[in-house]
């Protein structure tokens, strides 16, 4: 496993610690799981704007969607 140093400031670190003491965790457990979340979430968020990217994928003319669906009965 490697090893990483980051500054934070001083207000950040006081919540790590309090956040660690009430899960009855290490700062770096603490640390570790948020970064997951972190990527994880980058990842959902990359796939999302390669979607939105996308030419292939028809974008949808929000008056002629809402046209559409009001006109249903």
């Amino acid at each position: 496993m490697s090893q990483i140093t980051a500054r934070i400031p001083d207000d950040l670190l006081a919540e790590l610690d309090a956040a660690a003491i009430s899960l009855r965790r290490t700062r770096a457990d603490v640390i570790r799981q948020a970064v997951e979340y972190y990527l994880d979430d980058y990842e959902d968020i990359r796939v999302a704007v390669a979607v939105l990217r996308d030419p292939a994928d028809p974008v949808l003319d929000w008056e002629t969607v809402r046209r559409e669906l009001l006109d249903q009965d």
